[in-house]
């Protein structure tokens, strides 16, 4: 004769055995995981614009240093030479303009790759030359976020699987 089981517990593959509230953890852990992935990250979604960025070279360095811009924003780069002939090179777009010692030079485009993409001086200014570059930032920090959230329900998984 068969004995059913008095306790809350079922028996799950080979002889394991969960509980209601477990399975709902484990659960709540893989909806948790699957909103993480596939929604939208909040303010990610930000309509492209128009940005305008001045960008200051002086004593093999660039002011700011690094440049960041959202995702499909149209961009104009002011590239300024306080010194002497400067330019500037964007590794990934491959766009390049030089200014001369007080001049103002002008270079546009659609920030159309995400990621982040080095910038460096595309005229010999000096001996520190190589040293003179930046940093363009194309993007929104969302896959940050969405890094950061798997990391947490990963641990939250870890905690439960230990958990008895």
């Amino acid at each position: 004769m068969l004995r059913r089981r008095s306790d809350s517990r079922r028996r799950v593959g080979l002889g394991t055995v969960q509980s209601p509230l477990r399975l709902r953890a484990s659960a709540i852990l893989a909806v948790a995981a699957l909103a993480v992935l596939l929604l939208p990250v909040p303010g990610s979604r930000q309509l492209p614009s128009y940005r305008t960025v001045r960008v200051d070279a002086e004593a093999y360095a660039y002011t700011p240093a690094v440049v960041e811009v959202a995702y499909g924003d149209t961009v104009e780069i002011e590239l300024v030479s306080n010194d002497v002939v400067h330019g500037i090179y964007i590794e990934g777009y491959d766009l390049s303009v030089s200014a001369d010692p007080g001049q103002t030079a002008r270079l546009r485009f659609v920030a159309d790759r995400g990621g982040s993409f080095r910038f460096y001086c595309s005229v010999s200014c000096g001996p520190l030359h190589p040293f003179m570059s930046g940093r363009l930032k194309v993007g929104g920090g969302g896959l940050f976020w969405r890094a950061a959230g798997i990391v947490l329900i990963g641990a939250a998984a870890l905690f439960l699987v230990r958990w008895r």
